[in-house]
């Protein structure tokens, strides 16, 4: 089972910035405004979300993850805890 991460913005070179400052390298997508990376372990997730909330006010993106099949959940301020707690309890493993 894979699980999906989309990354939006309307400001070329953001996702750039992002992903270059996630992945400590760089990114060569300096007029993509979207992204989107398919994951085997849904845990992995936790860590690009964090950093995502994390520097929320730093890049102006927006992130949406999917666990199941053509179900998409927007991350915000407000939910990324409960998002990432509920990863670990969903896939213990």
């Amino acid at each position: 089972m894979l699980v999906t991460v989309n990354l939006y913005s309307q400001k070329k070179g953001e996702l750039n910035k992002f992903l270059s400052h996630f992945y400590n390298t760089h990114f060569d997508i300096e007029n993509d405004l979207s992204w989107e990376k398919k994951y085997a372990n849904p845990v992995e997730l936790a860590e690009i979300v964090g950093t995502f909330i994390d520097n929320s006010e730093t890049y102006d993106i927006n992130m949406w993850i999917s666990l199941d099949k053509n179900v998409f959940v927007h991350i915000t301020d407000e939910n990324a805890d409960d998002i990432i707690k509920y990863l670990y309890e969903r896939f213990p493993y």
